[in-house]
C-alpha cells in the first residue's frame, strides 16, 4: 500500500543471499574478488571496456562522476528540476570543488537539443563567466520521462560541439532501459555519455550504488576522490556482490520491468488525470487535497509533489491486490 518512493522497496532475496555469502574473509576495500570482477560484468553488459566503482549512495555517484569532468571553476548544465539540483543538498558544488550548475527548462524535466544550445549559447567566451564544462541529464527523468537513444545522441552532439563532458544520472537507469527497448551501450557510450551512476537501490538492491566511467582514465582520479569522500568501504565486497547478484541473469531488467508494468496499471486507472505520460514507474496524477486524503484514508502511502498534484513511484516488489485496490481507487476519485 506504500507507493512514495522505490527507495523504500525491500532487498531482493538474491541480493541478501549473495551479502550472506560474501560475508567471509577477503581483502579489504576494493581488492576483493568480487570488486574486481565489476569491471569485466559491466564490460560485458555495455559491449566496451569500463570502469566500475561501487559507492554507497546515488548522490556519491552523481557527485564524484560530475568532479572528475568538470573543474571546479566550471559549470554543469543540468535541467532545473533534476536531482542534482533539488535533492542533493549543494552535493554537486561540494564534491567538485565549487562547480556550479547552470539551470535550463523543458517539460517533463527533459533537456532538448534547443534548451542546451540556447543556454550555452548565452555564455560569453571570457573570463568573466563561468564557462559551461559538462552536461547531466538523467534518465528516467524526475518526471518519469524516458530519453531513447536517439535523443541522448543529440544532446551528445551538442556535447561536442560545445566541448562538455557528459554525465547521466541513471537512478532509474533500469526502467529507461526497459521501457525504451534500446540496448545499455546504446543509450549512454555510443551516444556521447563519458559517465554514468547505475542505480541499483530503487530496483531491488540494499546500499551498493554503481559508478560506470566509459572513459577509463578516469578512473584513478574517481578512486582518490570515492577515498577522499569517506565511500571506501572497508568490507567493499558485501557491496559488489549486491550489484553482481543484480547483474546476473539480467535480474536488474526482471525487476525494472514488474515495475514499469504496475505503474502501467495505475496510469490506466488514471487516465486524464495524467499529468505526464507514464514511460518509467514513476506516475503523476491531478488530485484535490481532498482526493489525496481519501486515497490516504484507504490506506495508500504517496506524496504531494505540487499544487493539486500526487506522485505515486511503483517497484520491483508489488503487484497484485494492493495495485488493483489502488488502480479502482483512482478511477473512482
Amino acid at each position: 500500500m506504500r507507493f512514495f518512493s522505490d527507495n523504500a522497496a525491500a532487498a531482493h532475496p538474491a541480493v541478501i543471499e549473495a551479502i550472506a555469502l560474501s560475508n567471509r574473509i577477503d581483502t579489504a576495500y576494493d581488492g576483493d574478488a568480487l570488486s574486481q570482477s565489476l569491471d569485466h560484468a559491466f564490460s560485458e553488459v555495455f559491449e566496451t571496456e569500463v570502469r566500475a566503482f561501487w559507492v554507497l549512495t546515488g548522490t556519491a555517484a552523481n557527485c564524484l562522476a560530475l568532479a572528475a569532468l568538470c573543474p571546479g571553476y566550471g559549470s554543469i548544465v543540468c535541467h532545473r528540476d533534476a536531482h542534482i539540483e533539488v535533492d542533493e543538498a549543494g552535493a554537486p558544488g561540494f564534491f567538485a570543488d565549487g562547480a556550479k550548475l547552470m539551470l535550463v527548462d523543458g517539460p517533463g524535466a527533459k533537456l532538448s537539443v534547443e534548451s542546451v544550445d540556447g543556454a550555452v549559447g548565452r555564455v560569453r567566451k571570457d573570463v568573466h563567466q563561468v564557462q559551461p564544462k559538462a552536461l547531466s541529464i538523467t534518465n528516467a527523468t524526475e518526471y518519469g520521462l524516458v530519453y531513447s537513444a536517439d535523443e541522448v545522441g543529440a544532446l551528445g552532439e551538442v556535447t561536442r560541439r560545445h566541448g562538455l563532458n557528459f554525465h547521466m544520472d541513471g537512478a532509474r537507469f533500469a526502467n529507461a532501459v526497459v521501457s525504451t527497448g534500446d540496448s545499455p551501450a546504446d543509450l549512454t557510450w555510443r551516444a556521447g555519455v563519458d559517465a554514468l551512476s547505475f542505480g541499483f537501490v530503487k530496483n531491488g538492491g540494499l546500499n551498493a550504488e554503481a559508478m560506470i566511467l566509459f572513459r577509463p582514465e578516469l578512473a584513478d582520479e574517481i578512486a582518490v576522490r570515492r577515498k577522499r569522500a569517506g565511500h571506501l568501504a572497508s568490507k567493499g565486497r558485501m557491496f559488489a556482490a549486491q550489484i553482481l547478484a543484480l547483474l546476473e541473469d539480467d535480474l536488474w531488467l526482471a525487476n525494472a520491468r514488474s515495475a514499469n508494468a504496475v505503474a502501467q496499471t495505475i496510469a490506466k486507472a488514471a487516465g486524464e488525470r495524467l499529468i505526464y505520460p507514464v514511460e518509467a514507474n514513476e506516475i503523476f496524477v491531478r488530485a484535490t487535497p481532498a482526493e489525496a486524503e481519501s486515497l490516504r484514508a484507504k490506506g495508500f502511502d504517496f506524496y504531494d509533489w505540487g499544487p493539486d498534484e500526487i506522485r505515486l513511484v511503483t517497484s520491483w516488489d508489488q503487484g497484485g491486490e494492493p495495485v488493483e485496490q489502488l488502480a479502482a481507487a483512482i478511477a473512482a476519485l
